[in-house]
């Protein structure tokens, strides 16, 4: 029997780089042109290459990635659609992580303990379903998916997909990585090209060098003030310029994790001495070396940069000699601005002056050198004998980073001033956070280094207002106790009442001079044998469920279905399938479905997860109204605002209303994960032709879906509005869905496709 090798070997890159060659030269024979390093690295994975200049946004591509990497919660689902499908075995390195599962309640040990009872039953299912088909498991407790993908598998070059929005993370070290949803996932790991949308470019033109209290955090919120939360969609954000090489590799990794949070399909760097000496001190030190070898491979021609306007769709450039400490937030990170104006947009609008917690850590700054960084801050206020004025958390990427940070002193640091530690998790940045001391609906600010803060995301209560900044950043308004606290022009009381003022933070190693503390015992190579090994599922259980396949299409148009809810603003895959408490649920479908839209604004009464229900014309929770619809065999669609489903990846915000029965989601703009999960679980995804239609959308409106035998790429999809009155509305409707995916909308799923051809 075959098993996969799961490592990163320095013979898979140096194939990886074969291919790489092969393909660059073919590919830019095709275009005739020098190439940007995100077209060097695509092309390196095209599953094949034709004589296609592709257009970006418009065109689809192929792709044979290079490993896949799930995390405990979406990873369930991609098993049992995996299982569902009767596959085999997976087809290339795959990776589980347990991070999501993990409470955030006291500190990390005690917390570790209750989370390994509580969930056992999943990680019993999640460790047996790896050895079964032949994927690396990698122990609660372990880190964060993102940081010990970065720690152990990244590699300049490649191209990894994972069931998490944050995967671009390993874009620090110069690699494709990109969130889709789980079953993406399933059929990659079946063996399959993956499909995706071929991406525009957007450039970004670093010059000057960080220096004082600026982090590379404050280079990403700069990026996602000035293209918003959705400017990035479809499209590769790909990092040039001078300023690249000042920046550490975990550093970079900060950036493009959070590039997530303009909607773009990944970030990267090129490759550099940083990333170089990151590879080694990670105990990579061979596929540095093929790295250096191959490096014209792994930036971009020179032609790029000299003339990126030739090159990119958009080019912004930052100056990081004079880029300002930035602070984003309330409810959404595109809402940025420096520290210095902070205090006047705290006043004006009336946030919560006094913080309640400070949270740093999260897998987008817990790198040795931001805790090295807040270590020097957290040094500076001991030496005056004051620690931090409200409950300080912090939170490490990886067992790797605090075993690390304990030998070499930085916990300490940060004990000194009154943090409590909590497990090597996601904890609070998901949801998992318990905070008894808050009435409900108490208005609080929160401060934190995590990538988002929607609405009751970290703690449930939507009027929790969350407020992002960089590790440094956030010890010193810890140490000030008020959002309107400028650390760089205010000043402190020590001990004994004199007066002080914190100096910027140490420059800090990006590596530790002593080398990483490797840890044993979190990881679970698959058996040479797995023929005996059987996945275990309690039919009974309430958290696992196996899948059956949704129905196909009946051929018949959709006619005069109701609205289960017009959603108003910002609604995220957060709003319409919340993690926190339901986290435990998201490998049994049926039980998860019971918070489908819990957290969507209706626009039609402006509650929160309640919408009218035409059987009985009550204001009903949405999915109490779409079960009774269900039962009554009744179809029903979603409309919505601008970039609906922004945010994480999770496929649950597709499957839970098309469990329930939704048919279509009609809005005036779709993020592209979400979009691409409805497609693949038979939702039609579609868009206003003219935005302005939503607001023709009423409360006891039906719609109709017309023609849908004739469904093609490019042509456009009749509605027609019946309202009230009987008076009725005829509007035109966009989707982006090619030959294939409109299989997909006919067998019912990708799921069913996939499994015809097994």
């Amino acid at each position: 029997m075959y098993i996969m090798e799961i490592a990163t070997s320095p013979e898979l890159v140096s194939n990886v780089y074969l291919k790489l060659k092969e393909n660059v030269v073919k590919f830019r024979s095709v275009i005739g042109r020098p190439l940007t390093l995100t077209e060097k690295i695509l092309s390196g994975h095209f599953n094949e290459i034709n004589e296609q200049n592709f257009s970006g946004g418009k065109d689809y591509v192929f792709l044979k990635p290079d490993r896949v990497a799930l995390q405990d919660v979406t990873g369930q689902m991609v098993m049992l659609q995996f299982m569902q499908a009767e596959l085999k075995q997976t087809s290339l390195p795959t990776t589980v992580h347990c991070d999501h599962l993990i409470r955030a309640e006291v500190q990390g040990d005690v917390d570790m303990k209750v989370s390994l009872d509580e969930n056992s039953e999943v990680f019993k299912f999640l460790q047996s379903a790896c050895a079964k088909y032949g994927c690396g498991f990698w122990k609660p407790g372990a880190g964060i998916i993102h940081q010990v993908v970065l720690e152990n598998y990244a590699f300049p070059g490649g191209l990894m997909i994972g069931t998490d929005s944050h995967t671009p993370n390993a874009g620090g070290l110069g690699m494709i990585a990109i969130g889709v949803g789980g079953l993406d996932a399933a059929e990659t790991m079946a063996g399959l090209p993956w499909e995706l949308l071929y991406p525009k470019r957007i450039g970004i033109k670093l010059t000057g060098k960080l220096d004082g209290w600026t982090a590379p955090k404050d280079i990403i919120l700069k990026v996602a003030e000035e293209l918003t939360v959705s400017g990035g969609t479809n499209a590769i954000v790909e990092y040039f310029g001078p300023g690249t090489k000042s920046i550490s590799c975990t550093g970079k990794a900060t950036i493009t994790n959070m590039g997530a949070e303009i909607g773009a399909t990944c970030s990267i760097f090129p490759y550099d001495e940083r990333m170089e000496t990151y590879l080694k001190y990670t105990d990579r030190k061979e596929i540095a070396e093929l790295a250096n070898q191959n490096k014209e491979l792994l930036v971009a021609d020179p032609e790029v940069e000299s003339n990126p306007e030739k090159f990119f769709d958009k080019i912004i450039e930052i100056n990081l000699s004079t880029l300002e400490p930035h602070i984003a937030g309330p409810h959404t990170p595109d809402l940025v601005r420096s520290i210095s104006e902070l205090a006047d947009d705290v006043s004006s609008n009336d946030y919560v002056d006094q913080i309640s917690v400070a949270l740093i850590g999260s897998c987008t700054n817990s790198s040795y050198e931001d805790m090295s960084r807040a270590a020097s801050l957290a040094e500076q206020a001991k030496s005056k004998g004051i620690k931090s004025k409200i409950p300080l958390l912090v939170t490490p990427g990886s067992e790797q980073i605090r075993g690390t940070i304990e030998r070499d002193g930085q916990m300490d640091s940060l004990k000194d001033i009154g943090a409590t530690v909590l497990a090597n998790a996601c904890g609070p940045c998901i949801g998992q956070w318990n905070r008894p001391e808050l009435e409900k609906n108490e208005k609080n600010s929160i401060i934190t280094t995590f990538n988002r803060n929607f609405p009751g995301r970290n703690d449930g209560q939507r009027t929790t207002l969350n407020f992002i900044g960089s590790p440094e950043m956030i010890i010193a308004l810890a140490l000030g106790g008020r959002l309107s606290f400028n650390p760089m022009k205010d000043y402190l009381t020590a001990s004994d009442g004199s007066k002080f003022k914190l100096e910027p933070p140490k420059i800090a190693a990006e590596v530790p001079e002593d080398g990483f503390m490797i840890p044993d015992g979190i990881f679970v190579a698959p058996p040479i044998d797995s023929n005996n090994v059987e996945v275990i599922i309690d039919p009974n259980s309430k958290r696992l469920q196996r899948l059956e396949p949704f129905t196909k299409w009946s051929g018949d148009d959709f006619i005069e279905l109701p609205i289960m809810v017009k959603a108003k603003g910002k609604c995220t895959t957060d709003h319409i399938s919340p993690a926190g408490a339901w986290l435990s649920l998201r490998g049994h479908l049926d039980n998860l479905s019971d918070n489908m839209l819990l957290g969507a604004v209706n626009a039609f009464n402006d509650e929160v997860g309640n919408g009218k229900n035409i059987l009985n014309n009550l204001i009903e929770p949405f999915s109490k109204i779409a079960r009774q619809y269900k039962q009554q065999k009744l179809n029903w669609v979603i409309v919505g605002d601008d970039n609906y489903g922004e945010g994480s990846s999770r496929e649950h915000a597709a499957m839970t209303p098309r469990y329930l029965g939704c048919v279509a989601v009609i809005t005036k703009s779709l993020a592209r994960i979400h979009e691409t999960n409805l497609k693949k679980q038979g939702v039609l995804a579609l868009t206003f032709n003219e935005p302005n239609d939503y607001e023709k959308i009423r409360e006891n409106d039906k719609i109709s879906l017309i023609d849908l035998d004739n469904l093609k790429p490019e042509k456009q999809v009749t509605c027609v509005i019946t309202h009230n009155d009987g008076n009725k509305e005829e509007i035109l409707l966009n989707h982006s869905y090619n030959k294939l995916q409109i299989e997909w909308f006919r067998q019912g799923s990708a799921l069913n496709v996939l499994s015809n051809k097994k």
